[in-house]
């Protein structure tokens, strides 16, 4: 499990460019914060041990490339970012200008790929991707592929989202999805924080049923920065200050988790000023069986025995069009009769197994030391035995699905 964590500074989020009361944000420099990113960090490293790693986009208004010359967002990569004298559009007051950024924290505990990776990742083109979470599905990938590695490679291949109100003019039909299609694809828990360059627009959210963790904040006057974190540092638990009202101490909450779903903040220049203002908006799943999925309700159901039948024949209609499944893995394992596999306990430790399998031998988990399976090696996974009966059924798939080379303590 990793650690994903973003920091937006200097940027006017939820304001409309038409809003009276709109306040320029407050450099950099000047703002009071209940924390710093070092304290986010430290909480981070003890969820992603392996790395950690940081990257920043800086930002500030500029002259649109494209016909007509209106205002728009220059972003760059802090390490790639034009000095002073080498570019004809900065000028002596560009370090000033670039009080807004982006900052990108990734503490990395790796499960799956051969090669280490360090997060954030940032592909030729300016994207940059933290990633906590694991992909069993809608997403090809073979077994010596790191899940987020993979993931970036197609976000990068998608189209710039359209109907975002400061990006109309990046549009491309050549492409194959957008992010949000490629996210509603995703088979496997998720939580990510993805900066789309071409677009102008910081992707976050969770997989549908919310298994990995997402805190956000909302800009406040006491600290007006726009933060997800996976978890929360010490410093902003139970912080206070005075209301707003004038009825004394009141206690802050000062994160919120995340609802289940995927965001979009869109990021543009408010007309020929310095400011640059963000527009947050929730998007519905596009997988119509993701949305089926999430609306069902568990009832208690008596099966039938032409049920059963039934349900038996589609799995071995799926099974015959797949060359090799981890369900016809488990078959080979399993003495089976007419009676056993038209039961419901057999189905369920068929799909049991296939998800264990999902998790450990269909995927090169991940070694920072190399092992030799030629001779006999300590498997790589284990089991928290509680001694319960589900901890027992789980241990002996387990060991079903593991190299027989493998040595079980």
């Amino acid at each position: 499990m990793c650690g994903i964590a973003v920091i937006v500074s200097g940027i006017k989020i939820g304001l409309s460019s038409s809003d009276p009361n709109f306040i320029s944000p407050i450099p950099l420099l000047e703002q009071q914060t209940l924390f710093s990113v070092d304290d986010i960090k430290e909480v981070l490293r003890r969820r992603g041990p392996d790395s950690l790693g940081c990257k920043k986009i800086l930002l500030r208004s500029g002259v649109s490339s494209l016909p007509g010359g209106e205002q728009d967002v220059v972003a760059f990569v802090e390490d790639e970012a034009p000095r002073e004298g080498k570019d004809s559009h900065m000028d002596g007051g560009a370090a000033k200008e670039f009080i807004r950024e982006l900052q990108f924290i990734g503490a990395t505990l790796q499960l799956r790929g051969i090669n280490p990776i360090i997060q954030p990742l940032v592909d030729i083109s300016g994207n940059i991707l933290v990633y906590n979470g694991e992909i069993f599905g809608g997403i090809q990938m073979s077994s010596n592929n790191n899940d987020t590695e993979v993931l970036m490679q197609h976000l990068g291949l998608c189209c710039p989202h359209v109907s975002s109100p400061h990006n109309k003019a990046h549009t491309s039909g050549d492409r194959q999805s957008t992010v949000l299609e490629l996210l509603s694809r995703i088979k496997g828990p998720w939580a990510l924080i993805y900066w789309q360059s071409s677009s102008r627009i910081l992707w976050f959210g969770r997989d549908a049923f919310g298994r990995r963790s997402l805190l956000v904040h909302w800009p406040t006057k006491e600290d007006p920065r726009f933060l997800l974190s996976s978890v929360s540092p010490h410093a902003s638990v139970n912080e206070s200050s005075e209301s707003a009202n004038g009825d004394g101490i009141a206690k802050i909450d000062f994160w919120e988790e995340l609802p289940c779903g995927v965001y979009s903040l869109s990021i543009g220049a408010l007309g020929t000023d310095d400011y640059l203002i963000g527009e947050v908006l929730k998007h519905d799943w596009t997988d119509p069986k993701l949305k089926e999925l999430i609306t069902w309700e568990r009832t208690s159901v008596q099966p039938k025995s032409e049920d059963l039948c039934a349900s038996h024949q589609k799995v071995y209609s799926r099974k015959e069009d797949s060359p090799l499944t981890p369900s016809i893995l488990m078959e080979s394992k399993l003495a089976s009769t007419d009676c056993l596999l038209a039961s419901l306990p057999h189905r369920v430790m068929i799909a049991l197994q296939e998800s264990i399998m999902r998790r450990t031998a269909l995927n090169t988990i991940y070694q920072a030391t190399s092992v030799d399976y030629t001779n006999k090696c300590t498997t790589p996974v284990a089991v928290l035995f509680s001694g319960g009966l589900d901890s027992m059924i789980l241990a002996a798939l387990l060991d079903k699905c593991m190299n027989a080379k493998c040595e079980c303590l």
